[in-house]
């Protein structure tokens, strides 16, 4: 069973919404595949995602609301086969916890998924809107997809 891990800064927007997405295309398409989130600060630690993401998702029939935030930790790098990202900062956050090379090569941008080597970054929604939660949306779902149907 493949194991991936989903990351961004405070584990409560784009992160939960990597994994709300990847546990529905699971789900539906009886796919033996793990997946959990983490923020690499410790800024909201238990809490819920963001209600907006949390609506956004809701409208896409996606229920974020049993997620909670935890923290990224150095032990994530044994437990999952495959860690994503969703911008550069998130990326030399998570590598600057790495001990090794194997460790490093498990780590890349969410979006490498969906646009390969182009090395883009997934939005930080909180700050953009209605529009910017359902932009990030977009942009996650199809970056999930790629991932589980690879």
């Amino acid at each position: 069973m493949q194991k991936i891990l989903m990351v961004c800064l405070g584990n409560i927007c784009r992160s939960p919404l990597a994994e709300g997405i990847m546990l529905k295309l699971i789900k539906e398409n009886n796919i033996n595949m793990r997946v959990d989130s983490a923020g690499t600060s410790s800024f909201h630690i238990d809490e819920a995602p963001d209600h907006r993401t949390v609506l956004n998702a809701a409208k896409h029939n996606i229920d974020l609301k049993p997620l909670r935030a935890r923290q990224f930790k150095a032990s994530d790098f044994e437990k999952f086969d495959k860690i994503y990202v969703m911008d550069k900062s998130n990326l030399a956050n998570v590598l600057a916890l790495a001990s090794s090379e194997s460790h490093k090569e498990k780590v890349d941008l969410l979006l490498n998924a969906s646009h390969p080597d182009q090395y883009l970054e997934v939005p930080d929604p909180y700050h953009r809107g209605e529009q910017g939660f359902e932009d990030v949306f977009h942009l996650v779902y199809k970056a999930c997809q790629h991932i589980t149907f690879a």
